[in-house]
């Protein structure tokens, strides 16, 4: 039986986005995101919002935003909203009952915030131990992306220690998305998981090197393509395990989803659906 892995759509490849501090600058980079339909997840500090009014100098680039702005930006926006931790510590280095206070804090006040559950979570300066990770699981924490990048298109295996395929500032940005546009696992001839493109970085970073134009032609160039889900960080985690939980016959003839989400996946080059709580013939 071979079974690999179909986004919503029968769609091969998924692309997403991450990115930290609940800055100013997000509000640009949310334009550029809708305006070529793509998806991302900001990830923020709830105990760092800057004061109402806050005026920040010409030479100040990572200008935070006030929690009346981030919910004017990020409500009902069609993106994610995520944890950063409550202060932005470095949580390797604090006591456990330290690490689940930053967490569950930042948890409690962005879910007040927003109105909804939040479970993603990306770490703040990039560092995690065994500890940060037992802690976010504790937490109740879905997702925690490092910083990490592979230069790949896998799948994620580990989600509580995330890894990315590049940073936006990478000098092989664009010649990855190219490969990753032009490609497809379709192409291969035996092994053809589905690919993920993920890039995080920081807005403000795009106005220190004044070169807005990267992110500007990556997304463009990425959008509109017909074989690409774009989907914020929440979706690609909870599609992929709605796919996991699949339940196959021993002889492999019958399939059922007992997830809330339709699930598709090619078989033997074929392509099915699922629908949820459904039960269907592969054969």
């Amino acid at each position: 039986m071979n079974i690999f892995m179909r986004f919503p759509g029968s769609k091969p490849k998924a692309l997403t986005f991450s990115y930290d501090d609940g800055v100013e600058q997000d509000e640009k980079l949310i334009d550029i995101f809708d305006r070529n339909s793509l998806k991302g997840t900001f990830n923020l500090n709830s105990g760092l919002y800057a004061r109402e009014g806050k005026v920040y100098k010409l030479d100040e680039f990572q200008r935070l935003l006030s929690k009346k702005s981030a919910t004017d930006l990020y409500s009902g926006s069609g993106h994610e909203v995520a944890l950063h931790s409550l202060t932005h510590l470095f949580l390797d280095k604090l006591p456990e009952e330290r690490i689940l206070y930053e967490i569950i804090e930042d948890r409690k006040n962005l879910e007040v915030q927003f109105n909804k559950i939040i479970r993603g979570f990306a770490y703040p300066w990039g560092t995690y131990n065994n500890k940060t990770t037992e802690a976010i699981r504790k937490a109740g924490i879905s997702y925690a992306r490092t910083t990490v990048s592979t230069k790949g298109f896998e799948i994620p295996t580990d989600w509580l220690q995330l890894k990315t395929t590049c940073h936006h500032y990478d000098p092989d940005l664009m010649e990855l998305a190219r490969k990753f546009v032009e490609g497809s696992p379709e192409k291969e001839a035996y092994y053809k998981d589905p690919w993920l493109f993920y890039v995080w970085g920081h807005s403000y970073e795009f106005d220190i090197w004044n070169n807005w134009n990267v992110i500007e032609d990556f997304c463009s160039f990425t959008t509109n393509r017909n074989d690409i889900w774009y989907a914020t960080n929440i979706d690609i985690y909870e599609y992929i395990e709605a796919y996991n939980r699949l339940e196959f016959s021993i002889d492999g003839k019958y399939v059922k989803n007992i997830s809330a989400l339709e699930v598709f996946f090619e078989y033997n080059e074929q392509q099915f659906e699922v629908a949820p709580g459904d039960e269907i013939s592969i054969t």
